[in-house]
């Protein structure tokens, strides 16, 4: 058609295509939109891995779960961290992951790597450092015999307390592309959070071992208690705190009798030790100035632990070991404890099961019952907290069958070695505080040797 017009069927200019323009401009969204979600899913990656961090209370816990997370966050197959020594120069310690077990033994023998090469480098300057071929970094002075090859390198400084605690490394992403700013973004945030973590850590490190000291420091040294033997040990809670209330107690009373006390004051804190060292200090007192079952006793500690404290609920076992003609008698009284274990002089363990009472500061006008057993020569009492056989997966039945085998198992050991034992080996899942005390009866000859003295 004359005058130029456009021919029907030809096609419209691309550029102004509103169909077309609307599709670039859906895609462009729709990119933007992944950035976003891959952002987010970052974001969130790195919250949830520093909640994961600070959960740990044990430091290489918490050094080898920096190393995972940073590997999980970048998708890096091999993480490392390495630890300066006081100098600040070189590496102290060196912890790994991703390696097999096949990579791990071709490097047996090898030394963990003290800070040369590109190492050297981040430790030296301790600006992040991204590389895509380690062997063309200027400081690269290569791999030992049996490395697993390794091309691009990510790693960032920790620092705790404004000083630099460490480097963090990851090496080769799984996607096979180099490290990009993304990733080294998300390395750097996650390093200021593990400089947080490590600090805390540490911090916990410092109390706990000082709390320990206080625990141990409230808990008595076992006196001579010839004719019998003694023993007894003490374990902090895995967590939350380690102090406690667990407490044990020997005493020779003038009457020629043995008082033997074990307890538990409900807590995981310093009010607890606090409770526990005021209640052991009230029923020795008692203890040297009444001659009254023990039962009499708990109940007179009882009122007075009601009138003029506010301690919290607090299980006690009670126990006289005494003469009994040829033998001795096991004479007690309970608070609401777990029983007593007879290890017999034939190496076959029961509990002595009874009436257990009440707990103190529950209700003090309660009346308290008395047992007593027979003990021949050479039986063994243990006396222990609930922490050692209490486990939350299990009833408490099954905590006490296992340590019955287990005593019976380690019965013939000497008595320090046997408390060690069930100690090491309890079936409770340690996430409370634990006393042992175990007597043991004379063997027939000490007592003829002490009836012909």
């Amino acid at each position: 058609m004359a005058g130029g017009g456009r021919e029907e069927g030809s096609e419209r200019p691309r550029g102004r295509d509103p169909l077309g323009r609307l599709e670039a401009e859906l895609g462009r969204i729709d990119e933007q939109l992944r950035a976003l979600s891959a952002a987010k899913a970052r974001i969130q990656g790195l919250l949830d891995a520093v909640v994961a961090i600070t959960r740990e209370v044990e430091l290489p816990a918490v050094l080898h779960r920096i190393v995972t997370t940073a590997m999980d966050l970048v998708g890096a197959r091999y993480g490392a961290l390495g630890v300066l020594d006081e100098s600040g120069d070189q590496l102290a310690q060196f912890i790994v992951a991703g390696m097999t077990g096949e990579e791990r033994a071709d490097l047996a023998g090898v030394e963990f790597p003290r800070g040369l090469g590109v190492l050297g480098h981040l430790i030296h300057h301790p600006e992040p450092l991204r590389v895509d071929d380690i062997s063309s970094h200027p400081a690269s002075v290569g791999f030992p015999l049996g490395h697993p090859p390794m091309h691009s390198l990510l790693g960032v400084a920790i620092c705790v307390r404004g000083e630099i605690y460490g480097d963090l490394y990851v090496s080769e992403r799984a996607d096979g592309q180099p490290f990009d700013v993304h990733d080294e973004s998300i390395l750097v945030a996650l390093s200021s959070a593990a400089g947080i973590a490590i600090d805390n850590v540490r911090l916990f490190e410092q109390v706990r071992a000082g709390s320990e000291l206080f625990q141990r420091l409230l808990l008595p040294t076992l006196p001579d208690l010839r004719p019998f033997e003694g023993a007894a040990i003490y374990r902090p809670a895995a967590e939350p705190s380690p102090l406690g209330g667990d407490w044990y107690d020997v005493i020779l009373l003038p009457d020629g009798a043995v008082a033997v006390v074990i307890g538990d004051v409900v807590g995981h804190d310093l009010h607890a030790a606090a409770a526990m060292a005021s209640t052991r200090n009230m029923l020795r007192a008692l203890l040297f100035e009444l001659r009254t079952p023990p039962s009499a006793v708990l109940a007179h500690l009882d009122q007075t632990l009601q009138a003029i404290t506010d301690n919290p609920i607090t299980t006690t076992s009670l126990a006289r070991i005494e003469p009994a003609g040829p033998a001795w008698r096991l004479h007690w009284s309970t608070a609401g404890h777990v029983p007593p274990l007879l290890i017999t002089p034939d190496r076959q363990a029961q509990y002595l099961f009874a009436e257990p009472g009440l707990p103190l500061n529950v209700d003090s006008d309660q009346p308290r019952p008395d047992h007593t057993y027979p003990l021949l020569p050479d039986a063994t009492v243990v006396f222990f907290t609930d922490g050692l056989v209490e486990h939350p997966a299990h009833p408490l039945d099954k905590g006490l069958n296992e340590l019955a085998e287990l005593a019976t198992a380690y019965a013939a050991l000497p008595l320090p070695d046997l408390v060690q034992a069930l100690a090491d080996h309890h079936p409770g899942d340690g996430h409370d505080d634990m006393a042992i005390l175990a007597l043991r009866t004379p063997h027939r000859t000490t007592e003829r040797v002490m009836s012909q003295g």
